[in-house]
């Protein structure tokens, strides 16, 4: 069995593959106080629970946009997997050519939706990835990262609007019944849902303007579901993108996938 762990700034996802079906998957709140055995003894736990043998893991593969929380999770696959993990990071196979002026700063969650989006669904592909911030990562026909778009996302830009607008409350994310709010709540709903719709929109006009042809767009991450309903261009949603490209590329690596450039 794969464990595959995508680790970022709010939550991290983890799932157990055995080949390419996934067994089991959970969403784990990002805690970077807890120690290694912490972190063991949780995910051994959580596979248990699961009806999965921790033993049976005969692989690991690790992204990671939080630093700090890099070293417990690597001692804990050693030390309660007896497995080293594959880490994305710079000098790891993925089948894709990076285009970025400087390769080493992009986040390793976006190269692995890049993987999993070019290898699922072809290029030109656009990933909206609506996490923490909202990024847009943009791969050719010929399997090139070319670069992307980082936003502030819907989480932290709601957070702000109510922390500096004292008379505003705290609303659920939910799609409002008309555009034109009749109160409050409803009125914030529909700034904040139809204008993240709308920033999607706009961005990827432009990004598609640019590159030319016709990408197929996927979106993931929390919200993805939400916003995709209301938006002209998102095509596809895929919640499991980046572990399905944990997945790929520890293959790829372990030399059981296809071979890529």
């Amino acid at each position: 069995m794969l464990l595959a762990l995508d680790i970022g700034n709010t939550t991290i996802h983890a799932g157990v593959f055995r080949g390419a079906h996934l067994l089991r998957q959970w969403r784990l709140s990002t805690d970077r106080h807890r120690t290694s055995d912490e972190w063991g003894l949780l995910m051994a736990g959580l596979l248990t629970h699961g009806g999965l043998n921790p033993r049976d893991v005969s692989g690991i593969a690790l992204s990671s946009v939080v630093p700090p929380l890099n070293r417990a999770l690597e001692e804990m696959c050693r030390a309660y997997f007896g497995r080293e993990p594959l880490v994305v990071g710079p000098g790891t196979r993925t089948g894709i050519h990076i285009r970025y002026e400087t390769p080493r700063d992009v986040g390793a969650d976006r190269i692995v939706n890049a993987v999993a989006a070019h290898r699922l669904y072809g290029g030109p592909v656009i990933v909206v990835d609506f996490g923490t911030a909202t990024t847009f990562d943009v791969v050719s026909a010929a399997g090139e990262y070319l670069g992307g778009v980082i936003a502030p996302g819907i989480g932290i830009s709601t957070e702000a609007l109510f922390e500096h607008a004292s008379k505003l409350p705290r609303v659920d994310l939910v799609v409002p019944r008309t555009v034109i709010g009749r109160n409050t709540v409803a009125s914030m709903q529909s700034g904040i849902i139809y204008g993240f719709a709308g920033q999607v929109d706009g961005i990827v006009e432009r990004v598609a303007a640019e590159i030319g042809g016709n990408p197929d767009v996927v979106a993931t991450g929390g919200l993805a579901e939400t916003v995709s309903g209301l938006s002209r261009t998102i095509r596809r949603v895929n919640p499991l993108l980046c572990l399905e490209g944990l997945r790929l590329i520890y293959e790829l690596n372990a030399g059981t996938g296809p071979a890529g450039a």
